[in-house]
């Protein structure tokens, strides 16, 4: 029997990390499994055995350890008293029931928002620019036209780039909506309040990607409504393999490469079409693992991938006991780029300046400074900055800078939308521009269960979950999410690194009946009885046992 056991929010521990009770570590070699868990599990794929000798006894200890703390422990708990059923949040309200056919959930209208205004630059404060625009099209042919158009935008000759097609841009459109409205919960959650905010949307969205493909029904529903991915396959996953290949296609100048990949336990079968679709569309081979027997060696395993994709600045992505007897797949997602600017700051030029954390509050930075043309545009709330990266051929990079006036950075952050992003992308003008731009590196750490589920996907997270199109089964759902994040930004330019990981879990089948469980925490009544008669002897209640 499928345990019922739905997502549940926390604001540390995110879902429910549906697998079964690990009693304390009895006899080494069994994990921590109790005979009956054993059993169960040697059901489900005949001729397990744990290996007594194997080096990561331990195992039992650390999913022992990790079920002792927090929110999600006691869930568990819970579930294997098997008095209590979870909730889904408040806020949210399934669509009804289908017929079990895909069709994407509306997404929700957003918040009216300013309109964005920009200001014509004065001549005085600026020396003549030229548009981006004007410069791809090659429309002013004075010199200097000439020279900044060979620079930033090269001709066809040097820079064969094909146009995005349809498909592409489709999946764009939804990965940087995702980006948006996924920085909108971040900020808006009071655990990252006054805190420094660092992911890559895209490796988010192509884990998902990959998990989506084999999801069904409302599952699917839902996870599309979260990540706007194109509801045709074809749409998708064209879309997703070519922005995929060419981000891979890399350039000279600069570093910037992606992947994906599948790790699967090696008693758990998959199907073919599914596997095909993550190995054709999104380039994500499989690799078979010891996921019941070695669960920490595999997890080493998956950490070591993302560490070297990452040129080793992403490290322990998957934490202890994120890996358990039970988690059939992981899907993983690594991006790194390293460039340097177009327009390099000289260090002699850095000097220690205050930064305004709030306007009664200063703290002391290295400043970098620099005064040259670089892409520029501004409205009454913000100045918008874009400084390219160096490159030879292939993309072009830069990293775009948007700095609000008066302080006001909610006021800023409550009107972007991706129409407005690409407003401000679009008004870019070639300025020379005197620049004052902190040195800085920020590492992150997510774990996106709750956000995810929050902002419209918790049946995902539930054993109500339909990942049929995974393994056939529908008795997969997915135990958490983990996203890690790196960025240096300095004088010569940008190392930025980021990975992230689905783990998937299954339903625990067992022949045994849950223990009961009596828990006398509240008011009762009590007899003291003739067992061969039945006769009641005294009886009473107790309220308050310390009377």
């Amino acid at each position: 029997m499928k345990p019922i056991l739905c997502a549940i929010t926390t604001s540390i521990i995110i879902g429910i990390a549906t697998l079964p009770i690990l009693a304390p570590v009895s006899a080494a070699g069994n994990y921590g499994l109790t005979s009956p868990e054993l059993t169960g599990l040697q059901k489900m794929y005949p001729g397990f055995e744990p290996d007594a000798s194997s080096s990561t006894t331990k195992s039992g200890v650390l999913l022992q350890s990790r079920l002792e703390s927090g929110v999600k422990s006691q869930a568990l708990q819970a579930w294997k008293d098997q008095t209590y059923i979870p909730t889904l949040p408040e806020t949210y309200t399934p669509p009804l029931p289908g017929n079990g056919v895909h069709k994407p959930t509306p997404a929700l209208s957003p918040s009216p928002t300013p309109t964005l205004e920009f200001i014509i630059s004065d001549p005085s404060k600026y020396t003549p620019g030229y548009s981006k625009e004007s410069l791809l099209t090659n429309k002013y042919s004075s010199e200097k036209a000439a020279m900044l158009n060979s620079r930033q935008t090269p001709t066809e000759a040097k820079n064969p780039v094909a146009p995005v097609s349809a498909s592409g841009k489709n999946v764009v459109q939804a990965n940087n909506q995702f980006a948006l409205e996924f920085y909108s919960r971040l900020i808006k959650d009071p655990k990252q309040a006054g805190k420094n905010i660092f992911f890559s949307p895209w490796s988010i969205s192509s884990a998902l990607a990959v998990t989506y493909e084999g999801a069904r029904g409302l599952t699917a529903n839902e996870i599309q409504s979260v990540f706007h991915f194109p509801v045709d396959a074809a749409t998708r996953q064209k879309g997703f393999s070519e922005i995929t290949g060419g981000l891979n296609k890399g350039g000279l100048g600069y570093t910037l490469r992606t992947a994906n990949a599948l790790w699967a336990d090696k008693r758990h079968s998959f199907l073919p079409s599914y596997t095909g679709i993550a190995r054709s569309f999104y380039s994500a081979q499989v690799t078979n693992l010891e996921f019941i027997g070695s669960p920490e060696s595999s997890r080493e395993t998956i950490n070591q991938w993302v560490k070297e994709q990452t040129a080793n600045r992403i490290q322990n992505l998957l934490p202890e006991g994120s890996i358990h007897p039970l988690t059939p797949l992981v899907i993983t997602n690594a991006i790194y780029f390293k460039g340097t600017w177009d327009k390099q700051f000289e260090k002699k030029n850095t000097i220690e300046e205050d930064f305004r954390i709030s306007p009664s509050q200063t703290v002391r930075v290295p400043m970098m400074q620099s005064t040259d043309e670089y892409w520029y545009a501004e409205t009454g709330t913000f100045q918008a900055l874009g400084m390219p990266y160096a490159h030879m051929n292939g993309k072009e990079l830069s990293m775009l800078v948007i700095l609000p006036r008066d302080d006001d950075l909610e006021a800023v952050e409550s009107s972007l939308t991706p129409q407005e992003v690409s407003k401000v992308q679009q008004a870019l003008v070639y300025h020379q521009v005197k620049v004052y731009f902190p040195k800085f590196k920020l590492e992150t750490e997510y774990r996106l269960g709750d956000a995810l589920i929050k902002m419209g996907m918790p049946t995902a997270f539930c054993s109500y979950a339909d990942f049929s199109g995974m393994d056939g089964t529908g008795e997969l759902w997915i135990d958490e999410v983990y996203h890690k994040a790196f960025v240096d930004v300095n004088e010569e330019g940008t190392e930025a690194a980021a990975a992230t990981a689905v783990t998937m879990t299954m339903a625990y089948y067992s022949d045994f009946e849950p223990i009961p469980v009596f828990r006398a925490d509240h008011p009762f009544i009590f007899l003291i009885q003739d067992n061969d008669t039945g006769n009641i002897l005294f009886m009473g209640r107790v309220v308050n046992p310390n009377g």
